[in-house]
C-alpha cells in the first residue's frame, strides 16, 4: 500500500509515508493503542484522499472495519477547503472511537510537524491559523485518549490556544 504513495510530499517536502508511519507511531507508542485495525487504518488513513484507491479496494485488503475507519477520516476532496475544514470541527464528536484515535494522532503529528518546519509559503498567522483549527477538531474528539489528549494540550499550551 505504501507503493501508492511513493512520490508524494507533504506540504515542506518529506515523504508523505513518514507521516502516515508517524501517525501509527504515535497510537502505539504514546497513546498505548494496541487494536491492530486502528493500527492498520493510521497507515491508511489518507489513502482515499490521497491516491486512487476505493473505500472498497481498502475493504477487500484489509476488511470492512479498517475500511470504516478511513471513511471516517477521509475528506471529500471535491468540497473546496474551507467546507472540508468545517465538516472535521463538525463530525468529530460524532465519530467511533476508533476513528477519533487515529484524528487524534494525525492532529498531534501534524501539528508537531508544523512546530518543527514551517511549510513553505506559510505565514506566522496561517500556522497559528491551523493550531486554532486543529484545537476545534480536538476539543470533539475529547474523552478518547488522555495520553494524546495532554500532549495535544501542551502543544496548545505553547502556542496560547486553550483547549
Amino acid at each position: 500500500m505504501f507503493l501508492m504513495f511513493s512520490g508524494l510530499l507533504r506540504k515542506h517536502g518529506k515523504q508523505k509515508t513518514n507521516s502516515l508511519k508517524g501517525v501509527a507511531r504515535i497510537l502505539s507508542h504514546e497513546g498505548g493503542v494496541t487494536d491492530i485495525e486502528v493500527l492498520q487504518a493510521a497507515l491508511l488513513h489518507d489513502t482515499v484522499e490521497d491516491t486512487d484507491t476505493s473505500p472498497a479496494e481498502l475493504e477487500a485488503k484489509f476488511g470492512p472495519i479498517v475500511a470504516r475507519i478511513v471513511q471516517e477520516v477521509t475528506d471529500d476532496k471535491s468540497l473546496p477547503k474551507q467546507e472540508r475544514k468545517r465538516q472535521q470541527v463538525e463530525h468529530a464528536p460524532h465519530c467511533s472511537r476508533q476513528a477519533k484515535l487515529v484524528k487524534l494522532a494525525d492532529k498531534l503529528y501534524n501539528l508537531r510537524d508544523l512546530n518543527r518546519c514551517t511549510p513553505v509559503g506559510w505565514s506566522t498567522e496561517r500556522v497559528q491559523e491551523y493550531f486554532l483549527w486543529a484545537c476545534a477538531v480536538v476539543k470533539g474528539l475529547r474523552g478518547t485518549n488522555s495520553a494524546l489528549e495532554e500532549k495535544l494540550e501542551e502543544l496548545f499550551r505553547q502556542r496560547g490556544v486553550q483547549l
